[in-house]
């Protein structure tokens, strides 16, 4: 063979063999390219990754609720406290009058009443006749008081001539001692009977005794009715007077001791509102019949929101220094799944959702997702829930 003809047979495989190389440091190139070069994304797709995110780290759902509607449902709204579930103690109690603010007003005499001069409702003076009864009793009682004053007379003149006499020796000293003995009898008589007759509030005439009201205040209770016989003791009227009201928990026997005079308390009252509270006293025996002791709590400041003899609820903040925050079971609600709680807010309030930890006796430990001191919903907490879905299917 040439050498011409053999340079022709090895061009084409020198040609082939350049474009295997080329096309093999091309493909490297490119894979190492992309192995080293740095991994951009756009600005608009990095912005709506995020957005969702940032959207829903931002705010929770808010209801607005006026502050009228409120009160219309009972709504209470009340701080995070702080404490432990054994730092709380939940119990029911009633609402009573102070010993001096409320009178049991009842007839001293038997008899008919002749006349009733207030009625359920009306506000009455201290001293002031509410009804008069014609009572026989009555005149025994007159009639017992103006003979004791006339005897005390007699004696007194008696004991007058006797000290004459005596004086200008006459009588000897022993009838003027027993005419004076005679004369303080007498008086103690005369004493002991007006004292029953000012008691009963006896007429000037001696026909009848006056109902009457020893303190100031509100009549809240009646059965006189005008004709009716009543008998001694047979209460008629019942008044309250204007001072402030305290509260009887029961407390079971197991928590006695860990209830001291001056730990903190809050009641809830019938309209949901709560009032701040103090422990005034605790009885240190447990009743028979209901095992349990007595707590006495005395709301911090005037109370309207109480009132006399109805039910409430009290939670007694024990001074344990336990540590967390704890809120009535009744804040808790379910809201898709999470336990949440809807924290007031200036025009309604807002969904928060928490952790929950242990469940207790009516409280519920908060361990995260609010603070201590904020103001959420607490009794019939369940309503705003049921706004929050009512104005989500509106939408």
């Amino acid at each position: 063979m040439t050498e011409q003809s053999r340079r022709t047979a090895i061009w084409p495989l020198v040609v082939g063999a350049a474009a295997v190389a080329g096309a093999l440091g091309f493909g490297a190139a490119h894979l190492l390219a992309a192995r080293h070069a740095p991994v951009t994304t756009a600005p608009a797709a990095l912005a709506a990754s995020k957005a969702p995110a940032a959207a829903a780290d931002s705010a929770q759902p808010e209801i607005k609720i006026p502050a009228e509607y409120l009160a219309a449902a009972n709504i209470a709204v009340e701080a995070v406290g702080s404490g432990g579930i054994e730092a709380e103690i939940l119990t029911a109690g009633t609402v009573v009058a102070p010993p001096n603010s409320e009178a049991i007003i009842v007839a001293r005499a038997s008899g008919s009443l002749t006349r009733v001069y207030r009625q359920l409702g009306d506000t009455v003076r201290a001293g002031e006749a509410l009804a008069q009864v014609a009572s026989m009793e009555a005149a025994t009682m007159a009639a017992d008081r103006s003979v004791a004053n006339a005897r005390v007379d007699l004696a007194r003149k008696t004991f007058a001539r006797e000290s004459s006499l005596f004086a200008q020796g006459v009588t000897p000293r022993q009838e003027m001692e027993a005419a004076q003995s005679a004369l303080a009898v007498a008086q103690s008589e005369a004493q002991r009977a007006s004292l029953v007759a000012n008691a009963a509030h006896v007429s000037a005439d001696g026909k009848s005794v006056s109902v009457v009201s020893p303190i100031a205040g509100r009549i809240t209770a009646q059965t006189a009715m005008l004709g009716g016989f009543v008998q001694p003791q047979t209460e008629l009227f019942r008044v309250a007077g204007a001072g402030s009201l305290l509260v009887e928990a029961s407390l079971p026997a197991a928590d006695v001791k860990r209830v001291a005079i001056g730990d903190k308390a809050t009641i809830i009252a019938a309209n949901g509102a709560p009032v701040a509270a103090t422990v005034r006293s605790v009885t240190p025996t447990v009743s028979n019949s209901t095992r349990a002791a007595t707590v006495i709590l005395t709301p911090v400041s005037s109370a309207r929101e109480l009132i006399s003899g109805e039910g409430v609820q009290a939670r007694l903040h024990v001074s344990n220094g336990a540590a967390g925050m704890v809120v009535p079971e009744d804040a808790v609600q379910n809201v898709d799944g999470h336990d949440a709680l809807f924290v007031r807010t200036r025009d309604g309030f807002r969904v928060q959702p928490v952790l929950v930890g242990a469940r207790s006796g009516g409280v519920a430990q908060i361990v995260s997702g609010v603070h201590a001191g904020e103001l959420v919903a607490t009794r019939n907490a369940f309503l705003v829930k049921a706004d929050m879905i009512k104005s989500a299917r509106k939408e």
